[in-house]
């Protein structure tokens, strides 16, 4: 367990000298010099990816299970990771190509020298603070042990949710989780007093335990459609192989436009080999935090949640528009008119 404290995750900088992560281990040490020996991990036609575990991550895993960027020559391989800190230190070190982490968690990356940009998006909304049921307010939370991920969306938004309501993220207890099913059964058995999930886990939560509080859901802080993951990649790719780039996200986008036209089948092809819940709670749970791909009219509240970051003391300067690569995404609109029609959810 660990008591949150301003200041954040120690030796995040230094990143082409020092660890991107501690908790990551010792083998990320050498793989965390940009250019170095992790670095363009893609090979030919195949690029490898990581990824998380809620349904921001659907357009990813549809993409993986049906190979759909094959249609343009590329195969998508997944490394997997044990922990969210893995996770994010694999793409900051060079051992995969592309990731769909949070926001928060790339400009950590960013901040710290990975040379990694933002070139699509993952998923909208999908974040709940729950409680259990004794904990009704803000204000019961304080002397609570909260369960979350360090550098995540879900750390970010309780700081965002307690310091609205007024309480301070120092009267709680953070307790940082290693993967989300380890979380959500932790406070199910009553470990944690307090959780911030994603979807499908948080309409699971609510479902499968009586009595709990649902918080918040995000928009109550943030607005309708805010952003929780997205679609970051190495530099090395986006200069050496944008085509490989444009097949990705080209195959999300079809991805997207399956969920929304067919969403029954695609559920049934990523519930149990992608998410470990019910089909119930998935159909709740999906429609709660939808793919979108073109997330171009989320820049500013992307760029605009440094500031917590930087209060958190997670990074020490504010991200420039320059973090963000929209131009891939833009190409691959302008040549596939008819499939970016049919997307119900886009920026434009």
């Amino acid at each position: 367990m660990c008591d949150w404290r301003e200041g954040g995750l120690p030796d995040l900088g230094g990143i082409t000298r020092r660890s991107l992560l501690k908790s990551a281990g010792a083998a990320s040490l050498v793989m965390a010099l940009p250019g170095g020996p992790g670095a363009f991990a893609a090979a030919g036609t195949s690029i490898k990816s990581t990824h998380g575990t809620g349904f921001c991550n659907l357009a990813l895993f549809l993409a993986h299970a049906r190979q759909i960027a094959k249609e343009d020559g590329v195969t998508l391989d997944f490394v997997n990771t044990p922990t969210f800190a893995e996770h994010v230190t694999f793409l900051g070190a060079g051992l995969v190509d592309v990731g769909v982490l949070p926001y928060t968690s790339f400009i950590a990356l960013y901040d710290a020298g990975a040379p990694v940009r933002i070139v699509g998006g993952g998923g909208v909304e999908g974040c709940a603070i729950i409680s259990q049921p004794e904990l009704k307010t803000a204000a019961d939370l304080k002397g609570k042990t909260l369960g979350t991920f360090q550098l995540d969306t879900l750390e970010v938004m309780p700081y965002d949710y307690l310091k609205k309501n007024g309480v301070s993220m120092k009267d709680v207890t953070v307790r940082y989780m290693g993967n989300t099913p380890e979380a959500v059964e932790a406070f199910k058995a009553g470990a944690l007093d307090w959780i911030c999930t994603i979807e499908p886990y948080a309409s699971a939560i609510l479902a499968d335990k009586p009595g709990t509080n649902l918080l918040s859901n995000g928009v109550d802080i943030y607005g309708p459609g805010y952003t929780d993951c997205v679609l970051c990649a190495r530099q090395e790719l986006i200069d050496g192989k944008p085509e490989v780039v444009k097949a990705l996200i080209k195959a999300m986008m079809k991805a997207q436009l399956a969920y929304e036209t067919d969403i029954d089948t695609v559920l049934k092809e990523v519930v149990g080999k992608y998410y470990k819940t019910s089909m119930e709670n998935a159909v709740i749970g999906s429609s709660k935090q939808p793919p979108v791909v073109d997330m171009r009219n989320q820049t500013d509240f992307i760029l605009g949640r440094t500031d917590s970051l930087m209060e958190m003391g997670y990074i020490k300067k504010k991200p420039g528009r320059d973090a963000i690569d929209w131009t891939m995404l833009e190409a691959v609109i302008a040549e596939n008119p008819d499939l970016y029609g049919k997307l119900k959810r886009k920026s434009a």
